[in-house]
């Protein structure tokens, strides 16, 4: 592929929103999964509701930093704005919050894997969901 071609690909403002999102949703995803480890192993919650905690808090982290930086050309800036964005994002992911634990709960039960590790394959599937929805709802692109 020529160079410019790549370039011109790799510069387009979905590819760069995309790779954004899943930076920000790689790092959250990292402070969910020690949130969850936290929760789970000294809070002594079940691992469900240690889920359902750190995705909300994970939840609000990435409003701020997508508002910021990932969809900074369609940030909320004024309060008004601001506010129904953070509405706007948590009714997108709290929707994909019983996806996610639905998901967390089928990879343990069903497949047998560890809940940390079950996690991540959760929060890669309801990313898919919670990106076309907050991009098209909360960002409005």
């Amino acid at each position: 592929m020529d160079d410019s071609l790549y370039r011109a690909a790799m510069d387009h403002p979905t590819v760069v929103r995309l790779y954004r999102f899943v930076t920000v949703g790689a790092f959250a995803a990292g402070i969910q999964t020690v949130l969850l480890w936290l929760l789970v192993e000294f809070g002594d919650l079940n691992y469900l509701v240690a889920a359902t905690a750190s995705i909300e808090v994970t939840i609000v982290l990435q409003f701020f930093v997508n508002n910021a930086w990932t969809f900074q050309h369609a940030g909320h800036t004024t309060r008004s704005d601001f506010l129904l964005g953070l509405v706007r994002t948590n009714v997108v992911r709290g929707s994909a919050i019983p996806l996610q634990v639905g998901l967390l709960w089928a990879f343990v039960n069903w497949a047998g894997l560890m809940y940390l590790l079950a996690n991540g394959f959760a929060i890669f599937i309801s990313g898919l969901y919670r990106y076309y929805l907050d991009s098209r709802w909360t960002w409005q692109i």
